[in-house]
């Protein structure tokens, strides 16, 4: 399985077939692993310009509220525009240095760490979700308990990636695709209208952990 290389500070990503991760821990926590684009941003369709990044609504407040709550937060996103042509790696960790900074600026708040997975969907890599090679590899270096964290997402790739990396909850939001792959998702699957709604579930589920 390709390994990831490390985005945070921005360096070269000359390492071509590996999703990119930031930061190192040194004990078990619990974290929420998060999609992209639909989840985070507004999903323009291989975006990689910072100039055409929007945050939905009430996101970056989430990614404040989780961090507030304990949390270590990893992105982890499916980027075939790199196997295609249409942006190179560097341009993906450009953004999202972009994104981090934003984030600090505004919230004082950075994402602990990106991966990305630049293959192809026919490639038949590990890392592309729903495969939970990324998610795996957040939680080696992130020192994630993967059955104390969370994944969330707007797809049905996004929620198995979750369930086949064994996380607690795997939720779908409504934004992005969500709407479109809600009806495909397996019955009794969560599903919350937005990442606002997303992290005040999962905060109220830790909370309630701690109150057995």
């Amino acid at each position: 399985m390709s390994e990831p290389h490390k985005a945070s500070p921005a360096r070269n990503a000359a390492q071509s077939g590996k999703p990119v991760a930031i930061g190192q821990a040194s004990k078990l926590a619990a974290g929420v692993l998060i999609d992209r684009d639909g989840t985070l941003n507004h999903d323009r369709g291989y975006l990689w310009r910072w100039e055409e990044f929007q945050w939905i609504q009430g996101a970056p407040e989430a990614l404040a509220s989780l961090k507030k709550a304990g949390f270590k937060l990893a992105a982890v996103t499916n980027q075939s525009g790199v196997a295609r042509g249409v942006y190179k790696e560097s341009d993906v960790i450009a953004l999202h240095s972009k994104i981090n900074e934003d984030l600090l600026k505004r919230f004082g708040i950075e994402i602990d760490a990106w991966y990305f997975c630049p293959h192809h969907p026919q490639h038949g890599c590990q890392c592309r979700k729903p495969s939970p090679g990324m998610l795996l590899e957040a939680a080696k270096d992130l020192g994630l308990d993967l059955s104390r964290s969370y994944m969330i997402g707007d797809k049905v790739l996004d929620y198995m990636a979750g369930v086949n990396a064994g996380v607690r909850l795997s939720v779908l939001v409504r934004t992005g695709y969500g709407r479109d792959d809600e009806g495909n998702l397996p019955k009794g699957a969560l599903v919350v209208d937005d990442i606002g709604a997303a992290a005040a579930l999962i905060i109220n589920d830790l909370k309630s952990q701690g109150d057995r």
